[in-house]
């Protein structure tokens, strides 16, 4: 809304695009964009959810065409793709081909990454600035709320003058956070650097463009455009100490907010920090790195200490910009200086390691009686924390009322796959279920297992989300294969993992059970907890039989026995996503309930077995 309203400030009739999937909710971004739908289509800003992420980011690709052909209606569209980082890396061909193709010149595309450093709602810990890197799209990396903001507006301009697609990392640290913050159209300032010459042409987006030709303009001119305008504009800066000090410190993100929390745990501030001898610099854009910024901050360093969670990205390029200056510093970081790890790739890092290494480097550098009763502190501190016991860990679980406590369920002799969705969690409870694939890859793996495996038939759990994405595609291949197997496609009505979103586009079990019968499923059923809330006349696949939730254990032996590829519909509404509605009066409370009589009950747990609810508690 604020490149909006700049834009009309200035004169430029532009609208904007939102798009990601649903799946990747960024702290529940869609629905925050649904919440304000006023506010954006009064400033000519279209959300509009995708079905998958790569698709989103072919939107968005196309809105940089706009206007192309002269037909456009607007002097361009900036446009925001977000996705995790999963999403991210099945994006990459889109990605590539759009930041190849170019923003247009009062267009510009923002692509927000979240990524989940120890996968803490993920399948595998995700770092996706090397996926960006490979498809030469700049990062920016906030460091709190207000740079959020800030860099969102920088990274329109410097796309809109680059002609590039440009990144800004998101992680729950900065993103799911709370701030004062100032919302001023005019904050972010920019200017187009006066030492770079644009090639005739420009730089944006063109058609007709060979694949040559955008892969000469961006090396040859794109990239270094990127340079010009940050050079122009610094986004990396000094903030912290004396500009002779000789140790410096960089980082960025989350992990420069982490420092700042580190050196207040060795009571360093600015004064100190002067008289220590150290500095901080703060790094914006941790790539491509700005050379000059990065030289003029190490001229008189004796050592450099970077610091960044994951694997090493702005390490690395400090490394190369300084080699071959006179009298460089010794830079540590993922290695301290006799080749030992400092700072691990590995889950995450917090102030503490952070203040710990510091401290020892500055303390080493001159003796300061405070300092080191600051090191003894934490240290004491961290010695009195690892003494503890870990304390009994509850694992996930489903819902009270989740439809996977019955879904999930497979019959004796046979086992299950696993899949992205809260049927992930069957793993780790007795349903003889092992072993997942990414999203929409359910299936696909007992394409490659089974000609090697005694074992005849699996069932193969896959929520509706994930059917919608992409999981028809495996369907399809496992058709294809030929190999037994048989999906169980889980209907909840809703992306229920991440919020309880709807669809984007239209999906309910008849569409569900004809798409599958077209690519070539024979065998359909239908299991639901209401069998009669089907109209009588509904539009069902040739073949298909509905059954009440009780049968299914029945209903599986049977597909078991069938050759190919067969699909059980197990149709019943997510037991969190109907506490939102009856809150919101869009679903009748049942006026039936279940009362265990405490009088006989012998405190057997049978009950808790069987219907795998975990708020059934003994009594």
């Amino acid at each position: 809304m604020l490149q909006a309203d700049r834009d009309r400030a200035a004169g430029r009739h532009t609208a904007g695009y939102v798009t990601g999937y649903r799946g990747s909710p960024l702290g529940a971004l869609d629905q925050q964009f649904a919440f304000a739908l006023g506010e954006l289509t009064e400033r000519g800003i279209r959300f509009q959810p995708a079905v998958n992420e790569d698709l989103a980011a072919t939107a968005v690709w196309g809105t940089q065409q706009a206007g192309l052909n002269g037909d456009g209606r607007y002097d361009g569209v900036f446009s925001m793709w977000y996705a995790k980082g999963p999403g991210v890396d099945r994006s990459g061909d889109p990605l590539r081909h759009g930041n190849l193709a170019g923003s247009s010149a009062l267009g510009g595309v923002l692509v927000i990454m979240g990524d989940d450093h120890t996968c803490e709602s993920s399948t595998t810990a995700h770092q996706s600035e090397y996926s960006l890197i490979n498809t030469f799209i700049p990062i920016l990396n906030p460091a709190g709320v207000q740079d959020i903001l800030d860099f969102g507006l920088y990274g329109w301009a410097l796309s809109r003058f680059s002609g590039c697609w440009v990144g800004l990392k998101s992680v729950h640290d900065t993103v799911e956070a709370s701030a004062s913050i100032a919302i001023d159209r005019d904050r972010v300032q920019t200017r187009d650097p006066a030492d770079f010459a644009l090639p005739q042409g420009g730089l944006n987006l063109r058609w007709p463009d060979t694949p040559q030709e955008q892969e000469a303009r961006l090396h040859q001119f794109k990239l270094p455009a990127v340079a010009a305008f940050v050079r122009a504009n610094p986004i990396d800066r000094q903030v912290m100490g004396n500009s002779a000090a000789p140790i410096g410190i960089i980082s960025t993100g989350k992990s420069y907010l982490d420092v700042r929390r580190a050196l207040l745990e060795l009571k360093i501030d600015d004064e100190r920090a002067r008289a220590l001898g150290v500095k901080l610099y703060k790094v914006g854009m941790p790539w491509p790195l700005e050379a000059n910024g990065l030289k003029a901050f190490a001229l008189g360093t004796r050592k450099l200490i970077v610091v960044e969670e994951k694997r090493g990205l702005i390490e690395d390029q400090v490394k190369q910009i300084l080699y071959g200056e006179a009298n460089p510093p010794v830079i540590i970081g993922k290695r301290d200086e006799l080749g030992s790890v400092l700072f691990p790739v590995e889950g995450r890092l917090d102030a503490t390691q952070m203040a710990l290494a510091i401290g020892d480097r500055l303390l080493a550098e001159s003796t300061d009686k405070p300092l080191e009763e600051a090191l003894l502190a934490i240290r004491a501190r961290l010695e009195k924390t690892q003494l503890k016991k870990t304390p009994m860990r509850r694992i996930p679980y489903f819902c009270a009322g989740c439809p996977h406590n019955s879904s999930t369920v497979v019959p004796e002799g046979s086992r299950a796959l696993a899949g992205i969705g809260c049927h992930y969690m069957a793993q780790w409870m007795d349903r003889e279920t092992a072993t997942f694939t990414q999203m929409g890859g359910e299936g696909a793996s007992w394409i490659g297992e089974s000609p090697f495996s005694h074992t005849s038939h699996v069932f193969q759990n896959i929520g509706d989300g994930t059917y919608f994405h992409s999981g028809l595609l495996a369907i399809r291949a496992c058709v294809s294969a030929g190999v037994n197997i048989t999906y169980k496609i889980l209907f909840n009505d809703a992306v229920a993992m991440t919020g309880g979103q709807s669809f984007d586009g239209p999906l309910d079990v008849m569409r569900i059970s004809r798409q599958v019968h077209a690519e070539g499923v024979d065998v359909i059923a239908v299991v639901t907890d209401d069998p009669l809330k089907y109209p009588p006349k509904a539009d069902w696949a040739p073949g298909v039989k509905v059954y009440d939730r009780t049968l299914l254990a029945r209903v599986q032996r049977e597909l078991r026995e069938i050759k190919g590829t067969s699909v059980i519909i197990f149709d019943q509404t997510c037991a969190a996503e109907k506490r939102r509605r009856r809150r919101r009066g869009l679903m009748e409370t049942p006026n039936e309930r279940l009362f265990i009589n405490t009088a006989v009950c012998e405190g057997c747990g049978d009950c808790g077995t069987q219907s795998n609810c975990v708020a059934l508690t003994p009594v």
